[in-house]
């Protein structure tokens, strides 16, 4: 079962949850209630100026199946799929180009938030920029394309909530189940790492900063 750390409750499904709180997932994994919620403002205006070199494009999977979820990257290298497989790239193959540098907010909050769950000296050298619209999903999966299987997976949300499910090394096993919030952080690593994990179709609904639909940076020590 989740358990919650410390005091306070989230305002509402729009608003941030009370910093502070901490949601267990397991021993090394957690969701950071409201962690990033000061650094929205510049999260969001970051992902804006990447996605303009980086545009957001809905990916192919090996089995010829379109991603409902649009993605984009930063840093040395970005995470791509087609019909060749998933794989990292240090190029984008929309444009040949290498993808934008991870801007300094993203690499501080990375940092912070690793080290707030023990994983001390995470320097991140990808970020995979989700964005959801309502139906949007991310379906079953666990995170296996990087050669560190250890340093953490860190998870931004900003924008609609979403139920994020945190299952076990099977594919079968049941999951714990979560919405996560604006400015919420989540975290896993270390035993946890190989956990498999999904977001369920974002419902519909308008957030105040970013309207209908959620934007998701997820950092990866991929070497």
């Amino acid at each position: 079962m989740n358990r919650i750390e410390s005091t306070g409750s989230s305002s509402d499904l729009f608003g941030p949850a009370a910093p502070g709180d901490r949601l267990v997932l397991g021993p090394q994994a957690a969701v950071l209630r409201g962690f990033s919620f000061p650094q929205a403002d510049a999260l969001v205006a970051a992902i804006e100026r990447i996605t303009l070199q980086a545009p957001l494009r809905h990916l192919v999977t090996p089995g010829g199946f379109r991603m409902s979820v649009a993605m984009s990257n930063c840093g040395k290298v970005g995470w791509v799929s087609d019909r060749r497989g998933y794989r990292y790239d240090p190029r984008d193959p929309d444009t040949g180009l290498p993808w934008p540098q991870m801007p300094a907010v993203f690499l501080q909050l990375a940092r912070e938030a690793a080290a707030a769950l023990g994983f001390s000296g995470y320097v991140p050298d990808a970020c995979l920029i989700n964005r959801y619209i309502p139906g949007a999903r991310m379906s079953l999966h666990q995170d296996r394309d990087e050669d560190d299987a250890v340093a953490p997976i860190v998870s931004v949300s900003l924008g609609l909530p979403a139920r994020f499910q945190f299952g076990g090394f099977a594919r079968s096993d049941p999951p714990q189940r979560c919405d996560l919030l604006h400015g919420d952080v989540t975290v896993w690593g270390g035993v946890d790492r190989m956990r498999y994990h999904d977001v369920m179709p974002l419902k519909e609904g308008e957030h105040p900063l970013l309207g209908a639909q959620r934007l998701n940076p997820t950092f990866r020590k991929v070497f």
